[in-house]
């Protein structure tokens, strides 16, 4: 098995209930690795936290100009949204703009994952369509470029389409491995699998604009979009809403499912790659906040502004506090040269 380390307990009252094992490992633009926790070769799918990179054909291709995407616009391409209004709404106008349709989406209906819009929805007998689904923004990002660069919209899901192609293709240029394993994501997109190390690498490089010119321009782009409009990229009162509030934009992570966490320090130009090893998300972000914080990334009152996300209380039925979910202690020292952020 591979090398694991706790990430985080979960206590009930004064006992442990549970504990999450996984994977962190910290890059540098360099293509270093600085810190770590776990097997950095563990090799996993980082699912929706390579959406950035998927959008970046978006916007070096210049499809994103000629359809004057705004900064919104470019953030839910990045987007694991939740299905608000806010989301769908502008997906169907940007559909509508690009001539498409809601049934030229790849990724299936779902229903919102935020519950009062889900609720509302089933209230007022409203089917679920593929604008709801989480990855909409994204795939609509997709049938933009096939549609500036003169691509059939059929088959765009498939890895062998040219659309998907730009996209392997900026992996490779980023530093990627040779004959990643892919697997079909739940939007039936194709995922590559990488390394935990692999991953923090080119989300440093991305982060960091480590590129040409006219990619780090794009790259800038998306940074900018996610870390302005994340309640596009995620949806009300989520923790990547929070952690960008909080550190004034300098950290803007993206999650994944089965608990994957790419996080982009573009002013570090740093990456942090987190793995959850049972796929339980609920561990994530406090790992994530004491990491941080063990790096001297964020201060004590960025900590305690992000409150619940660094330590999450544990409730009842009642919604009565009876226990919390407490990070590990991520002993190391920061890298030289790191400064202390304070807030």
């Amino acid at each position: 098995m591979e090398q694991l380390e706790e990430l985080a307990q979960v206590w009930r009252g004064d006992v442990i209930e549970s504990r999450h094992l996984g994977v962190a490992v910290v890059a540098n633009a360099a293509g270093e690795v600085i810190a770590g926790w776990g097997d950095p070769n563990l090799i996993t799918y980082p699912r929706s936290s390579m959406k950035p990179f998927q959008a970046l054909p978006l916007v070096e291709s210049g499809a994103a100009d000629a359809h004057a995407l705004s900064s919104k616009h470019l953030a839910l391409a990045c987007a694991s949204h939740r299905g608000e209004s806010h989301h769908t709404e502008l997906a169907a106008s940007w559909l509508n703009a690009i001539g498409c349709e809601v049934s030229d989406l790849a990724c299936g209906p779902e229903y919102p994952k935020h519950l009062e819009t889900q609720r509302r929805m089933l209230r007022a007998g409203e089917e679920a369509t593929s604008l709801h689904h989480n990855c909409s923004g994204k795939h609509t990002g997709f049938l933009t470029l096939c549609h500036h660069c003169g691509y059939g919209i059929e088959n765009y899901a498939l890895a062998d389409h040219p659309a998907q192609q730009h996209f392997f293709e900026v992996l490779a240029d980023l530093g990627a491995p040779a004959g990643m394993p892919l697997g079909s994501d739940g939007c039936t997109l194709p995922s590559p699998a990488l390394s935990l190390g692999d991953a923090a690498r080119l989300g440093a490089r991305f982060a960091a604009g480590r590129a040409p010119a006219k990619r780090a321009a794009a790259m800038a782009r998306l940074m900018d979009a996610m870390g302005r409009h994340p309640e596009y990229t995620s949806g009300s009162e989520h923790a990547m809403v929070a952690v960008a509030e909080a550190t004034d934009r300098r950290v803007v992570f993206k999650g994944g499912a089965e608990a994957f966490l790419l996080t982009f320090l573009p002013q570090d130009g740093l990456a942090i790659a987190l793995k959850v090893a049972d796929g339980n998300a609920r561990a994530r972000v406090p790992a994530l906040i004491a990491i941080l914080r063990q790096l001297n990334l964020i201060g004590d009152a960025e900590v305690a502004a992000l409150g619940d996300f660094a330590r999450p209380a544990v409730t009842n039925s009642r919604h009565e506090q009876v226990g919390h979910i407490e990070p590990a202690t991520f002993e190391t020292e920061p890298p030289r040269g790191m400064a202390l952020r304070r807030a």
